[in-house]
């Protein structure tokens, strides 16, 4: 594997990230394992402002390779103002960096 040729064959690429990524900043729990759940969001609405969501159920997760880049995918739930949304959460590991796209 010179070069890292051939590094990626076993893992599956999930393609590209769909959807609008809406970048977020996200509490979350870190076990000792080293698997995380994520417990808040906060995320900026259209005019500039922070707003918290913390009601977060999350389904599943599952580790994904977008495009090369390692990520954990969070299929959610979130609830704000009263309304239920279906969400992806997804951290990309590398960066420490977290986005939401919804469904």
């Amino acid at each position: 594997m010179a070069f890292g040729i051939g590094m990626l064959e076993n893992e599956k690429c999930a393609g590209a990230v769909r959807g609008k990524q809406i970048e977020i900043a996200c509490d979350c729990w870190f076990t000792a394992r080293g698997r995380t759940k994520p417990l808040m969001i906060k995320i900026k609405n259209d005019k500039g402002e922070v707003q918290t969501i913390d009601e977060i159920k999350v389904h599943y997760s599952e580790e994904k390779n977008y495009s090369g880049i390692h990520s954990v995918e969070y299929d959610c739930s979130i609830t704000f103002e009263g309304k239920i949304y279906a969400v992806k959460l997804i951290f990309f590991k590398e960066e420490c960096r977290w986005v939401m796209t919804s469904s």
